[in-house]
């Protein structure tokens, strides 16, 4: 595929619709190009694991793995993280949660219980790529769902209670949460209310969490994000509050 010259400049959304996950890999190289060798070979590595991992995972109309990608560019474009471990957890941040048993080497998901497994699978990221690169995947993995509680609130609880305690991990999730949720009107059927739904009463939690002082991030890239929020938010209520049919 022919790529063009001007991609590092290109919104990701218009990258995805136009190139997919080819035009998404380059604009990652190109993002990447600019830390030392050394940063490049463990982000490169990141990269082909995830790619692994997820390579019959799909989001709607895409490989999972654009959705990643996404996720990393944003970090080091827009939210101008240079931190190495960082990116790596950004694009394995589903790892831990979506294939805890392959990287764990477990033959099969009901060999251990889901707790187990993603400690077993996070011991594993720590010894390819660091303890706090695993500690960050951690903080933005969720649990097993208790059927005794209701999904959506469980998820909303334990994004707070772990983000509390780890500020980088906000820097991750509110990237991963950009792309579900601004990106929410690139989804189509039932699953677009259904998301909505699930995000929209996340949005103060992570504008709370973004205001707050040892957020690691500048006041210009902050304002970027609240303004992101504010529009992932006009999108949640366009999707949920149309006014019922006419009779």
């Amino acid at each position: 595929m022919d790529l063009p010259s001007y991609l590092g400049s290109m919104p990701m959304h218009a990258i995805t619709e136009l190139h997919g996950e080819p035009g998404l890999r380059e604009r990652f190289r190109l993002e990447i190009d600019r830390f030392d060798a050394a940063a490049r070979r463990r982000l490169a590595a990141a990269r082909d694991l995830a790619a692994e991992l997820h390579r019959d995972d799909r989001r709607v109309r895409e490989p999972y793995l654009n959705h990643l990608l996404r996720v990393a560019i944003r970090l080091i474009h827009h939210y101008q993280v240079r931190d190495v471990d960082v990116v790596v957890a950004g694009l394995l941040h589903d790892a831990v949660e979506d294939h805890p048993a392959e990287l764990a080497g477990v033959a099969t998901a009901g060999d251990l219980r889901t707790d187990k497994l993603q400690a077993a699978a996070l011991e594993v990221l720590a010894a390819r790529f660091g303890a706090r690169v695993a500690r960050l995947v951690g903080a933005v993995t969720n649990p097993e769902w208790r059927p005794d509680r209701d999904r959506h609130e469980q998820y909303r609880e334990h994004v707070a209670a772990s983000l509390d305690r780890e500020p980088w991990a906000r820097v991750i999730k509110v990237s991963d949460f950009t792309d579900n949720g601004v990106g929410v009107i690139h989804t189509s059927g039932p699953k677009v209310a259904v998301l909505a739904a699930k995000y929209r009463p996340l949005v103060p939690v992570l504008r709370e969490l973004v205001a707050r002082p040892d957020t690691p991030l500048s006041a210009p890239v902050k304002q970027h994000i609240f303004e992101q929020l504010k529009l992932a938010e006009e999108r949640f209520s366009a999707i949920l509050d149309q006014p019922a049919p006419a009779r």
